[in-house]
């Protein structure tokens, strides 16, 4: 993959023969052929970074094809079309335009928070499928009108995070949720960032609507706490928190004036709470999840690395974990398989609407909270949201 801002994974180099191994598996991804052609698909948008991720092996994929591209920013674009070798006349000035002409059966969104809505309400009527980049939308309002016409046009609603693909996070859920090996969880802490999208050097498109407060909902609260969010509902089977409380702070004022870049959430369970720390002030990059037990604890390090301690009276123990438990292995791959049909989406799912739907609106409350300096009552389903 591409140096983009959050490599979707990361593989740390043991030997030359795991390497070659990774090469061998990630060829066998793109060339095996699925069940029958492959999935058109358009993507809107190309500010953001994370498209790389889609680009860089597509002419080589049998799974997905891409049929066209709404980008109106023809700069970015040739760019884009100079080092992935797209055909520029697959490009078009809106998303109306590109899915009349191309006809896809899935949209991917690579724009901004603020205009997931768009895509959605050009998409839906059409019934063509949408996977946009995390977090869903930028508030409770706009997720409410996307999930009221995905099921009003019955189409597939995704959202990716790069940590859907770590397969530490599977084994951490496996022993604590599903296996309860550390017994009743207490606390989850999960920490997200690195030194700031300026520092680390994203593209100037992408930073144009990364760090305006409307077009991304926030700065670090909507960047890296929809991780912790996300990961919080899945590990709570989709159930609600009672509180919210979060402390949001600027601390290069100069960097970033107008948003966030320090976030910590705090989630209250009836037995339970979680610590989400989003961060653009990490001095090194970090995405790593922390489950406490009565008995023990269980912490995916990053997306291979796992220690755990299942109770005081052993020592802690590492391991490697690479086997994955989806069928698809990363996110194109799974939205062209959901599209199929050869993939459903529970509800409880790290992808489904159901469980960004919450995200947004922790995110809603996040933000409520560090505005009005205190704790707030998480609030409901209102009748947004009811549908």
């Amino acid at each position: 993959m591409q140096h983009v801002k959050e490599h979707y994974m990361k593989f740390p180099v043991l030997s030359i023969g795991l390497i070659l191994l990774a090469g061998l598996l990630c060829k066998q991804l793109i060339d095996t052929p699925p069940s029958g052609h492959p999935v058109r698909i358009g993507i809107d948008g190309l500010s953001h970074d994370h498209v790389h991720g889609l680009l860089n092996n597509h002419r080589k994929r049998a799974d997905i094809q891409i049929v066209g591209i709404a980008e109106p920013n023809k700069k970015r674009a040739q760019e884009l079309a100079d080092r992935y070798g797209f055909d520029m006349n697959i490009v078009y000035d809106d998303l109306a335009a590109m899915v009349e002409q191309t006809q896809p059966q899935g949209v991917v969104a690579f724009n901004s928070i603020y205009d997931h809505l768009n895509t959605v309400e050009v998409c839906a009527p059409r019934g063509i499928h949408v996977m946009v980049e995390k977090p869903l939308a930028v508030s409770g309002e706009h997720a409410g009108k996307m999930a009221k016409l995905a099921r009003e046009n019955n189409i597939h609603l995704l959202t990716n995070y790069e940590t859907t693909w770590y397969p530490t996070y599977y084994k951490v859920f496996e022993m604590a949720v599903r296996n309860r090996q550390i017994g009743d969880i207490n606390k989850v802490v999960i920490n997200d960032g690195h030194k700031g999208p300026v520092e680390i050097g994203c593209s100037p498109g992408f930073l144009d609507w990364l760090t305006d407060p409307v077009l991304n909902g926030g700065g670090a609260v909507t960047d890296f706490g929809c991780y912790g969010a996300n990961l919080m509902t899945w590990i709570m089977r989709n159930q609600e928190p009672e509180t919210v409380t979060a402390v949001l702070q600027t601390i290069k004022p100069e960097v970033y004036p107008e948003v966030d870049d320090q976030a910590t959430i705090i989630l209250t369970y009836p037995h339970a709470q979680a610590i989400i720390q989003g961060s653009w002030n990490w001095p090194v990059e970090r995405k790593d999840l922390s489950i406490y037990g009565k008995e023990g604890y269980v912490t995916a390090l990053n997306g291979q690395d796992l220690e755990y301690r299942l109770n005081r009276s052993v020592p802690k123990k590492q391991m490697k974990v690479t086997q994955f438990p989806l069928d698809a292995k990363e996110p194109f791959s799974y939205f062209a398989d959901v599209i199929r049909g050869d993939i459903k989406v529970e509800e409880t799912d790290l992808s489904s609407l159901e469980n960004n739907l919450i995200v947004v609106r922790i995110l809603d409350a996040a933000k409520q909270s560090a505005a009005e300096g205190g704790t707030v009552q998480f609030k409901k389903k209102s009748s947004v949201f009811d549908i």
